[in-house]
Formats: C-alpha cells, sequence, structure tokens
C-alpha cells in the first residue's frame, strides 16, 4: 500500500486510514476485531479514532471505541500503528460532547484530562497524531496550541491536527503556532467526497500553499454512495435509517446527505463505476486518494464484508476519462449536500 506523510511531519501513513467510529455500536467488539485484523493485514497502518465514539454520542457508551482499539492494540507492535485520537471541541456549539458532563472545550484543562483518559483507553503512553475534533472558535488558539505544545514536549504526542475547521480558523491556528514557536496542525480531518467537494473551494489552497494534509473522512458520504438509499430505501440497521427517529441534529443530518440531489448524483457516479468495471464504493475510495493535498482517506465499515470493495481502491488510479466524467456530473449537480 501506498504512504504518505503527515504534513511537514516524519510521520508516513498508508493512504487509507481505518476509521472506528462505529466500534461499540454498529460494530460490536467481536466484528470490530476482526475489521482492525482484516484492515491490518491488508497493509493499512493508520487508525483514527476520537474519546467521543462511537456515534452518536452516548454517556452511556462514551470512549468504548477507544476502549476496543486499545485490546486490539496490545496484541500489535506498537510501532507498526500510528494512531490517531482526539479532543472534543467546545459542547456549547453545534454538537454537545459525551464526555466530562458535557462541559467540553479546547482550552488547557479539557485537553490534559481528555488524552489522559484517551492514554488509559487505549492502553499506550502517547499517541501519534492527536487532533481536535471541532473547532473552539471562543477559546484563544495561543491557550490552545501552547496546551498542544506542552504535550508535544512531554511525549505524549507525536503530531498535531484539527477537524471540522474552517480555512479562517486553520490559518488562525497556523499564525500562533509561528508567533509562539509552537507546534503546528500538520493535518485537518474534513467531510470530503463525490458528494461533498466543498473543502476544494478554499481548505485545499490553504493545504497545499501550508503544507497540511487532509485526512478526509466520509469518502462515501456516510454510506450514500454506496447506493444503499436509492428508490427511498431505508435498511435496518444503517446509519441514517437509525438517525431518521431520533430528531434534532440527527435528523438534519440525514436530510443534508440523502436527498433528491445527493441519490441522483450516486446514480450517476454508479453508472461511471459500472462503466469502468468497478463497485462504486471502490470509485469513491480511489478518487478520494487522487488528490496531492490528501494524505489518507478514512474510511469505515460496520461489517468485515464491506471491506474488499473498499481495499480494491489501493493502488488503482482512475484515469483521465474517469475522472473527467465525474467532474461533469459535479458541475451538473453542484453541492448536492448543500
Amino acid at each position: 500500500m501506498r504512504t504518505r506523510r503527515l504534513g511537514r511531519s516524519p510521520i508516513y501513513v498508508s493512504d487509507i486510514c481505518m476509521g472506528t467510529m462505529t466500534f461499540g455500536a454498529q460494530a460490536d467488539e467481536k466484528m470490530s476485531l476482526r475489521i482492525l485484523d482484516h484492515s491490518f493485514e491488508a497493509g493499512i497502518n493508520f487508525y483514527d479514532t476520537a474519546e467521543n465514539y462511537p456515534v452518536p454520542p452516548d454517556p452511556k457508551w462514551a470512549g468504548q471505541t477507544e476502549e476496543i482499539l486499545g485490546k486490539w492494540l496490545r496484541t500489535k507492535d506498537r510501532d507498526a500503528v500510528i494512531l490517531a485520537t482526539k479532543v472534543c471541541g467546545p459542547s456549547h456549539g453545534w454538537l454537545k460532547a459525551s464526555q466530562r458532563a458535557g462541559m467540553t472545550a479546547l482550552d488547557r484543562h479539557n485537553i490534559v484530562r481528555a488524552l489522559e483518559g484517551s492514554l488509559k483507553r487505549l492502553g499506550t503512553d502517547y499517541v501519534d497524531l492527536y487532533q481536535t475534533h471541532w473547532p473552539d472558535h471562543g477559546t484563544a488558539y495561543d491557550e490552545t496550541m501552547e496546551t498542544l505544545d506542552d504535550l508535544v514536549r512531554a511525549g505524549k504526542i507525536r503530531v498535531l491536527g484539527c477537524s471540522n475547521e474552517t480555512s479562517w480558523g486553520l490559518m488562525k491556528s497556523l499564525e500562533a503556532s509561528r508567533r509562539l514557536g509552537k507546534a503546528r496542525y500538520e493535518t485537518i480531518q474534513n467531510n470530503f467526497s463525490l458528494n461533498n467537494r466543498r473543502f476544494e473551494d478554499e481548505l485545499a489552497q490553504v493545504c497545499r500553499q501550508e503544507n497540511v494534509s487532509l485526512i478526509p473522512y466520509s469518502p462515501l458520504a456516510g454510506g450514500v454512495l454506496s447506493g444503499k438509499y436509492l428508490g427511498g430505501a431505508t435498511p435496518e440497521g444503517a446509519r441514517f435509517s437509525r438517525y431518521l427517529g431520533m430528531g434534532g441534529r440527527q435528523a438534519a443530518q440525514v436530510k443534508r446527505f440523502v436527498n433528491e440531489r445527493s441519490l441522483t448524483a450516486t446514480e450517476r457516479f454508479q453508472a461511471i463505476a459500472q462503466e469502468a468495471g468497478m463497485s462504486v464504493v471502490t470509485l469513491a475510495t480511489a478518487w478520494s486518494k487522487q488528490h496531492r493535498f490528501v494524505a489518507s482517506t478514512i474510511v469505515g465499515a460496520t461489517h468485515e464484508d464491506q471491506l474488499p470493495e473498499i481495499f480494491a481502491a489501493r493502488d488503482l488510479v482512475l484515469d483521465d476519462a474517469v475522472c473527467a466524467a465525474i467532474d461533469e456530473v459535479s458541475k451538473e449537480i453542484l453541492y448536492p449536500m448543500g
């Protein structure tokens, strides 16, 4: 499997990363461990989790994903695994965390507490990549970056990253790190897929100019690109089937991911994939990896049977004709997720 550098750091990772946000919820521990083993055997050395997983956030299972990953990690050579986790952003914003009684923020107190908890659950004394899960624009970036730098210097973190950040926030944090002489964000983990190409509008330029790597999540647009929701289907156990009856933020997510425009685009992408002799899952994964600003694409699974179509994208490079056909759909159905 190809490897790429995380930003300007010394760390190289497989260009597919196994995400774990369903482990402990949609995927039980036994299945989660099997998915992890299959991924490692396939050449994946990069694994992403968060203190707030599994999703949707719920205090009754908060931290279970890290515990499952920690159990698996003890069966491997620690140096052979590049491990990423995250600290929750502020709970007074768009998402309330299940950690620390829903009083999270990106101040010194919360960052230190969060990392201590993650290290304990993961059963390790350091993480390779530590990320802020969503931004805290109400807390000074100076405090956030100084705290994270202290933890890097203490040997508990190797490299820093952010997630769900804006162009303004990423540049603001990079400027603070330069001015203070502190460690900087080397990566950004944001939503990016055939159905959501907004990252290319501004953030891709920031990544290219500042040498920050994107680690895109949801390359299958929350599973929509697999075609499972076509024709109004609500398959049992699927994420958005469950979210429909939950109301609030989860129901709003369904409308964003599953709508007439996103389903029409999915049908068009399926036709392109079929013409190219591959599944749309393989197409979407390969397309995501095929950007200069991308270091590694985060995939996910709830069952091991989903892995072969993903792994088929390992060494695949889409040709110019396929990429042109994809771009044509994106031009005709602009921003299907809004």
